[in-house]
């Protein structure tokens, strides 16, 4: 199998990502304070965190919001501080542009609880990352006015920015799309619940995908998620979206793009890193062209160096196809050192 593209929708913007409290990524500086690690070419730098974060719930259970903590000093932080804010984002930007990423996803969900101060933080972002990269941008929130300020912001002369997403529990979105046309993550979620099986999601899908055509939304801006489940709560489910991919590419044929936060599969398992790669190079055989993922660990180059005659891959694979009952191999294997 060829992949010589995989439509990357960079997922590192993010106010819910996390870092460890004692790993090498959060660390006191010369001066006492606690701060991220960073790097600009090769030097190490730090992004003091702010008094506030340092009283969190999130602190005190070990962990730091960085991008959160990244943006609250761009947008508040004074000299210093300010600048090791935007420094710090637009690290993360430009590592995922180099490393393959076709859009740049930004949510401020979790940055406040105060409305006003999410959609200023949207604003600001969305106008820092444009600095530091030529990529369009895919704006996710689940707020419409969110939404609306993060399309507000984009500059089209980079390509359609991307909403990110729509599904018949949010058509509230509709109106935002006809107004601003964007490409759109087309989720298989349901009105009330979350589909279970290939045919529940393909009833959702067959009827939000009309809805999203009679607003101007063409097919190729179509990117569809058919949603990826955890294999440590249900062995199954990888094998699920995996024929779902495949009957969505039935369905609509070559226009429409299938992604997926592939990622989403390994939680709760071993060798996560492995997994999702694999899971990758599964639904591009499926059908898929992309997904919602780090850059740094899944792109087409990686996927193309990915070794489909080891023993590790057929490892995955077989625990991702429901064919390891429990992943009882796979497991051991690990246990075992067979996966370094």
């Amino acid at each position: 199998m060829q992949i010589s593209t995989f439509i990357i929708i960079g997922e590192n913007i993010h106010c819910t990502r996390v870092l460890k409290r004692g790993g090498n990524l959060v660390a006191k500086g010369a001066d006492g304070r606690e701060s991220i690690v960073y790097e600009i070419k090769g030097t190490k730098q730090l992004m003091p965190i702010p008094d506030g974060f340092l009283k969190s719930a999130d602190w005190e259970n070990g962990k730091v919001r960085h991008c959160a903590a990244a943006i609250w000093q761009g947008m508040h932080g004074q000299g210093a501080d300010r600048e090791a804010g935007m420094e710090y984002l637009q690290t993360l930007v430009c590592k995922q542009e180099k490393a393959g990423a076709t859009f740049l996803d930004v949510n401020v969900d979790e940055f406040s609880l105060d409305l006003q101060e999410r959609v200023k933080a949207m604003e600001w972002t969305a106008a820092l990352v444009q600095k530091a990269s030529v990529l369009p941008l895919s704006i996710d929130s689940a707020n419409v006015e969110i939404m609306r300020a993060g399309l507000r912001a984009c500059d089209r002369d980079r390509g359609r920015p991307m909403v990110n997403s729509i599904s018949l529990e949010r058509l509230a979105l509709l109106d935002v799309l006809q107004e601003y046309q964007p490409a759109v993550v087309a989720s298989a979620a349901g009105e009330k619940e979350l589909p279970a099986t290939v045919a529940e999601r393909m009833n959702n899908l067959e009827r939000l995908i009309p809805q999203l055509t009679a607003r101007g939304i063409e097919l190729a801006w179509v990117h569809v998620d058919p949603l990826v489940y955890t294999i440590s709560t249900d062995p199954n489910n990888g094998k699920i979206f995996l024929d779902s991919v495949a009957a969505v590419r039935r369905k609509y044929g070559p226009a429409i793009h299938i992604i997926g936060g592939l990622s989403n599969v390994s939680f709760g398992m071993p060798c996560r890193k492995l997994i999702n790669q694999v899971y990758a190079w599964l639904a591009v055989e499926a059908g898929g062209d992309g997904g919602i993922v780090d850059p740094l660990q899944i792109n087409a180059g990686i996927l193309r160096s990915l070794d489909i005659r080891s023993e590790s891959f057929q490892l995955a694979k077989a625990l991702l196809k429901g064919e390891d009952e429990f992943g009882l191999n796979f497991i051991a294997a690990h246990r075992g050192g067979k996966f370094g």
